[in-house]
């Protein structure tokens, strides 16, 4: 196992090294001169080149990404060029109200999504097993943010239950909390609800045509401790990707959600930095992203040598 452990941890590795450069690259290729915007339209040439000197943006583009893989690496972000103030703060802020976000996700998408997949995958074929799909599916079909103006309309403006607006205050409670990220953590739920439901039904069906279930069922086991001791186990693996990868995704990639309700994570710092031509808010937001999909699939590959020791065996066995 830890032979597995270390092989992963070093593809990670590599992984967030290539994403680095790429995500660096691909800044650089952003339309839009960032002295430019900074500076206004009416800028000269002599204000445009002593502000590019200033921040760096006249040295050669290797100088460029080794000193500030250097920088992020060792915590030093650098300063935002729009709003002029240190970024690590900033995105940490704002990455823990989008796990923040994910965790209320996560707490209402998992009991509920495996709950009706096991429960369609039980029944196949009858007429709850339909219900459940068409009504999934009719849900996931809607775009985000339709869902999330339905969702306001409905609880903030007719019934008023709960706000409209998500924008929670860095110094409040989590009572004060509580309301402001229903509506956006609702929202996020209907999204992967169908994908984690669906999942978990497929791997039901097929574990339950497994000869190790007919066999369990001819030593006299109930239906039920087939279902809990044998079939959950085996058939909620492949669900594992798709939980992991929706952790990367809630976290970074919920721009509509967040601003549908105006709520300060993550994937808001990044249409900000977008919008502003900020080059160093803009990879750090990205890097932020591409580490957190990874240690998402770091886990899911730990989670997966857990469930099936067959996995890291064979991985064990492989020559070195």
């Amino acid at each position: 196992m830890l032979r597995y452990l270390l092989r992963r941890v070093l593809l990670l590795g590599v992984t967030v090294l290539i994403s680095s450069l790429i995500i660096f690259l691909i800044c650089r290729l952003l339309p839009g001169d960032v002295a430019r915007v900074l500076l206004g339209r009416e800028a000269g040439e002599a204000a445009l080149a002593a502000l590019r000197a200033e921040l760096g943006l006249d040295r050669p583009l290797p100088i460029q990404y080794l000193d500030w893989l250097r920088g992020f690496v060792t915590g030093d972000w650098g300063i935002s060029y729009s709003t002029r103030q240190p970024i690590r703060p900033l995105v940490l802020e704002r990455l823990g109200n989008s796990l923040l976000l994910a965790g209320a996700t996560l707490a209402l998408a998992l009991p509920l999504g495996i709950g009706l997949g096991v429960w369609a995958g039980w029944r196949a074929g009858k007429p709850d097993d339909t219900v459940i799909n068409v009504s999934l599916l009719s849900v996931t079909g809607l775009p985000e943010f339709v869902t999330g103006l339905l969702l306001i309309d409905l609880f903030a403006f007719r019934l008023r239950w709960l706000p409209a607006n998500s924008s929670i205050r860095p110094d409040a409670t989590l009572l004060e909390i509580a309301p402001q990220l229903a509506l956006p953590a609702i929202t996020a739920t209907l999204v992967l609800l169908a994908y984690i439901a669906r999942l978990t039904r497929t791997g039901v069906i097929t574990e339950l045509s497994q000869e190790y279930v007919r066999t369990a069922t001819l030593k006299g086991l109930s239906p039920l401790a087939i279902l809990r001791r044998h079939v959950l186990r085996n058939a909620l693996s492949p669900a594992i990707t798709v939980i992991a990868i929706s952790l990367g995704w809630l976290i970074s990639g919920l721009i509509v959600v967040e601003n549908v309700y105006n709520y300060p994570g993550i994937g808001r710092l990044l249409t900000f930095a977008i919008d502003r031509r900020d080059l160093l808010l803009l990879q750090a937001v990205a890097m932020m992203t591409v580490i957190i999909f990874a240690l998402a699939n770091l886990a899911a590959d730990l989670i997966y040598a857990l469930l099936d020791p067959r996995i890291r065996l064979g991985d064990d066995r492989e020559p070195a």
